[in-house]
């Protein structure tokens, strides 16, 4: 028996785990078989592996060729196991040993060229965090890969694996150019400047970019509650480093990483007809969602009482712990879920309710419906909530000169610095993400805002997860002021975004 082994990755949700593959040379009848709980693209491996053997004019072994990925318990699917197959293979052939921290990832075509797979940024992290010394990838994907701190070798054909093992075989042929993934189009964040009068909503959106705070706006159709959040990418801070490496890795795990690092938050928008595997994620092998899509940014749920009950309901748990947990019998996954939810709605099915008496042709049931698939956790989660008025065109006139992007992103990230410096720490880098028994501790609560809140508790109108929310928007609107501390001001305006639902009734 001739033995031999070569390193992997299998991307498993957003995440690379190690995976050693073994190849064994076996006495006995011709038969080639892999094992170690391979998914039916990885089972057809076999297939590829064997005519890109004859296209590279490499005789394929004479004997019964076993290959176990292992460990045997780890999910692995797709074809980018199948340039580590070979590898082994060669190596057995060959009687060489292939260094264990130089981990390989690609697919091979039937003519043995070696071509692009996704989740190479995942795979990237996954090999560094196993002290991998090298990883090598299909032609065209190193600068994905070179985002994490990994030494990178591109090859474009099997023959280049079989010459550094000594073996015979034809010639490589010359590269060919890498068919790169198609970027989409170049995304434009509109200016704040564009929207005109809503100055409550603008500022209440200040206020949840700053404090990292889920929003919800109610108003009639065509107030500009998708305007609104449409800018609200242009006012968050520029993503960290590391904090655009994780977008980009969700990303590459879906196959839709183009290779440019983007330091803009995601903004993502699904329609509100996404069932719950899209917006939290799942499905038969499990994938990230329009959650994880957004993660660090915003979830614009447009139309948020459209979507169906059991979708929303499943955001209640990353909405609090910014990840989601999918379990299922043989595997458990974590996907990361740090976003912003900020949604819109109109106050009643028909959508005239605001718009004066005898306009709203919805019953008080039909109202209270129309908001029942929210269902009341997810209103004690959400933050700030504004009401958008319609305004009349002698207001559009009257109104004076929008602020632009620029300058309400300029107090955004002031008040961010300072979070920064108050906390000290990057798990705490928003007042939204802050334990509140700490600044429960940190904060002296004017005596008449303490009993305006002891009577909406004991009433039943304010939880305590409401509290401490009310809590976190007022030390977030003290920031926006340059303030040490939250005072009664910031208190009064922190009561009126808890407050501002009435619509509901």
């Amino acid at each position: 028996m001739r033995l031999a082994h070569a390193s992997a990755v299998s991307v498993v949700g957003v995440h690379g785990h190690p995976v050693r593959i073994e190849a064994a040379l076996l006495s006995g009848l011709p038969r080639f078989q892999i094992v170690g709980l391979p998914d039916a693209a990885l089972s057809e491996s076999k297939e590829r592996v064997r005519a890109a053997f004859y296209a590279a004019g490499i005789a394929f072994p004479d004997s019964r060729v076993t290959v176990n990925l292992s460990p045997a318990d780890t999910p692995k699917s797709g074809t980018g196991f199948d340039l580590a197959i070979a590898a082994a293979i060669l190596a057995a052939v060959a009687g060489r040993r292939l260094d264990p921290d130089v981990y390989y990832l690609g697919e091979l075509g039937l003519d043995g060229t070696v071509r692009p797979v996704r989740g190479v940024l995942p795979a990237a992290l996954g090999a560094r965090d196993e002290t991998a010394r090298m990883l090598v990838v299909p032609c065209g994907c190193a600068a994905e890969a070179s985002l994490v701190d990994i030494d990178v070798r591109e090859v474009w054909h099997l023959s280049q694996i079989a010459e550094e093992l000594g073996l015979e075989c034809g010639t490589a042929p010359e590269p060919a150019r890498p068919t790169l993934r198609k970027a989409g189009p170049t995304r434009t964040i509109p200016d704040l400047a564009d929207v005109y009068g809503q100055e409550e909503a603008k500022f209440a959106l200040e206020v949840a970019a700053a404090g990292g705070h889920h929003m919800l706006m109610t108003g009639s159709p065509g107030v500009g509650k998708s305007m609104l959040a449409a800018r609200m990418p242009g006012i968050l801070p520029p993503l960290a480093h590391e904090h655009a490496v994780e977008v980009a890795a969700i990303a590459s795990a879906l196959g839709d990483f183009d290779g440019t690092l983007s330091t803009v938050a995601p903004f993502t928008a699904p329609h509100h007809t996404a069932s719950a595997t899209a917006l939290v994620g799942g499905g038969p092998v499990p994938r990230p969602g329009a959650a994880s899509r957004a993660h660090r940014g915003v979830l614009f749920l447009d139309e948020l009482p459209e979507f169906s009950s059991r979708a929303l309901q499943g955001l209640r748990q990353p909405m609090e712990s910014g990840t989601v947990e999918i379990h299922r019998a043989r595997m458990s996954l974590s996907f990361p879920a740090r976003f912003q939810l900020v949604g819109a709605a109109n106050p009643c099915a028909c959508g005239n309710l605001l718009e004066g008496p005898g306009r709203c042709t919805c019953s008080v049931r039909q109202r209270r419906d129309y908001y029942r698939k929210i269902g009341g956790p997810i209103f004690d989660r959400i933050d700030i909530s504004v009401v958008m008025r319609r305004l009349r065109r002698c207001e559009l006139a009257a109104s004076a000169a929008a602020e632009a992007t620029a300058t309400v992103a300029g107090r955004v990230r002031e008040a961010r610095e300072r979070q920064n410096r108050r906390y000290g720490a990057e798990a705490w880098s928003r007042n939204a993400d802050v334990p509140a028994a700490i600044l429960r501790r940190a904060t002296t609560v004017p005596s008449r805002i303490d009993r305006m809140l002891d009577a909406e508790m004991n009433r039943g109108n304010l939880t305590m997860r409401g509290t401490d929310k009310i809590l976190k928007v007022a030390w977030t609107i003290a920031d926006l002021a340059g303030e040490d501390a939250p005072g009664a001001d910031a208190f009064h305006q922190a009561l009126v975004f808890r407050s501002a639902t009435g619509v509901r009734a």
